[in-house]
């Protein structure tokens, strides 16, 4: 079965993309140089085609009743134009996924899951509404979704040209307001995951183009350029932030994640949960690995699969790892041995039989400003 494309595709091969497929989509990797890219997002903006991502509208009566049952989060108490990060388990507190969630109406939701698990997200979100009235409406394929992302990201946006720029200014952290862009519908949120100040807009695939060439323009003068997945990568991992596949699956619990917090919260404020009694059992006992941040003592990279030496030993494997353009120095993700993660820890990775001296970093090893 061939990849999919988004509405964008002609846009990034006349702007020279190196193409790769992610999650069944066949998406930009790079255009003219990925750490240029992701300087540019660092230093003025960068702007990411997103439309591999999954949309699923989640609307009716008990919308938020549903979405409290379904997910690990509280839905119901999120107002309106705010969207919260949560997580999907099944009943034996596994991950399936993890995503964003925006409160558009009182009785309306739309859900965005990763683009290799929207099917999953859509399977159990549809098994899970029987008995409440709810519809739960796959609206991927109607849906582009286009990011600026970094410190000009703001700029960029209004010069793109907003309906409605003082809502735009105004907009806090994980929220949305529907407004027009460039002379078309779109919903514009606050989020991102670089790391940097952003918004990703949703809206029509026949506006994708008008909403990328408009950004791409009023960007030119603030240095903003096309950024493709392998900039994505490294600005993620620098802000610390998980790749479901890498730091979090279904081998991996919430806790050993580092995200026991988003679990101990809806324990505390939510009776019936999907999950919820085997998640009760994990935070019940302290997790046997954890997720922590590695800095490289030399030049030499360390990736995903590497294993994680102490005294010799394996304790544990890399799960995301890059030389970070902004610092300078390779940084990397890893699950270890809880009883490896001590302060002083002297911890090597095998990098195909050579040893690399790595130390435990404090996670994100990046915060702007």
């Amino acid at each position: 079965m061939s990849a999919r494309t988004t509405p964008l595709e002609a846009a990034h091969r006349e702007a020279g993309a190196v193409f790769t497929d992610f999650g069944g989509w066949q998406m930009p990797l790079k255009y003219a140089n990925d750490v240029a890219e992701h300087h540019a997002v660092r230093r003025a903006a960068g702007l990411f085609d997103l439309s591999h991502m999954g949309e699923v509208a989640v609307e009716g009566p008990q919308a938020a009743a549903f979405l409290d049952a379904a997910l690990v989060s509280r839905l119901s108490t999120l107002a309106l134009g705010r969207a919260k990060y949560s997580l999907l388990v099944d009943e034996a507190g596994r991950v399936l996924d993890d995503l964003i969630t925006y409160r558009l109406a009182e009785d309306r939701y739309l859900v965005v899951p990763n683009a290799a698990n929207t099917a999953v997200v859509l399977q159990a979100l549809r098994e899970r509404a029987a008995g409440f009235d709810v519809a739960v409406e796959d609206r991927t394929d109607a849906t582009a979704l286009v990011a600026v992302q970094g410190p000009a990201a703001q700029d960029v946006l209004l010069a793109a040209g907003c309906a409605d720029p003082d809502a735009v200014r105004g907009l806090r952290y994980y929220a949305c307001v529907p407004t027009r862009v460039a002379g078309v519908p779109a919903l514009v949120a606050r989020t991102g995951y670089t790391g940097e100040d952003g918004f990703e807009l949703y809206t029509a695939p026949k506006h994708a183009r008008t909403v990328w060439d408009a950004l791409l323009a009023a960007g030119e003068e603030h240095g903003a350029v096309p950024a493709g997945l392998a900039a994505r990568d490294s600005l993620r991992l620098e802000a610390g932030m998980p790749l479901y596949g890498h730091e979090l699956g279904p081998g991996v619990t919430p806790f050993e994640a580092g995200l026991g917090r988003i679990v101990e919260t809806a324990l505390r404020t939510k009776e019936e949960f999907t999950g919820r009694a085997a998640l009760e059992a994990q935070a019940a006992a302290p997790p046997q690995r954890v997720l922590v941040g590695l800095r490289g003592l030399t030049r030499r990279p360390v990736r995903a699969g590497n294993p994680v030496l102490a005294a010799g030993d394996v304790v544990g494997e890399v799960t995301s790892g890059v030389p970070s353009p902004t610092l300078g120095h390779p940084v990397a993700m890893a699950l270890v041995r809880a009883d490896a993660a001590g302060a002083g820890a002297a911890l090597e990775v095998d990098v195909r039989g050579r040893r690399a001296p790595v130390e435990l970093a404090r996670l994100p090893f990046y915060r702007r400003g």
